[in-house]
């Protein structure tokens, strides 16, 4: 006759499956939570690294409009510069930004800080181009997440669009 009750090794093994298969998820649901953040922070970097880029092509565009060398005072980052805005009017500009290395988010805008919680920072390295006569603009966004570095680089070249 059968004996309808288990037997200690087959609760303990029971016991066992089931504790690997709850670990294994929440080792899964960690995992996705760290990505998902990763991801995010990745996004709002590409989109750091496009407004760097869109803000030396609005100052190659403001010294064309104003008369002046289309190339007038964005050469001076060829080493890189990290202090400037959305605000800023040439690079680098102290007037918004002197020595505040870091972004962090204000009034929904990134602006120039001393600090960040993430250590965000944007980069921008100007160098030019020989032929055709260009400048190619690098910008790389770097921040600290769990310990870790993560940086994402975006490159435009420009030209001078006036005959």
């Amino acid at each position: 006759m059968w004996n309808k009750s288990f037997t200690l090794i087959e609760t303990i093994t029971a016991i066992f499956i089931l504790t690997t298969g709850i670990l294994a998820l929440f080792s899964l649901i960690s995992y996705f939570i760290s990505a998902s953040s990763i991801s995010s922070q990745r996004l709002v970097a590409a989109y750091l690294a496009q407004e760097g880029i869109e803000i030396v092509r609005n100052l190659r565009d403001t010294n064309l409009l104003n008369g002046r060398s289309w190339d007038y005072g964005l050469t001076s980052c060829s080493l890189g510069c990290y202090n400037f805005d959305y605000r800023s009017q040439s690079i680098p500009d102290n007037t918004n930004c002197s020595g505040k290395n870091f972004l962090n988010l204000v009034n929904n805008f990134y602006q120039c800080l001393d600090s960040s919680p993430i250590n965000l920072q944007r980069k921008v390295t100007i160098t030019q181009i020989p032929s055709p006569q260009g400048l190619r603009v690098v910008v790389e966004v770097s921040w600290q997440e769990r310990g870790r570095s993560h940086s994402l680089s975006a490159q435009a070249n420009l030209y001078n669009w006036q005959p």
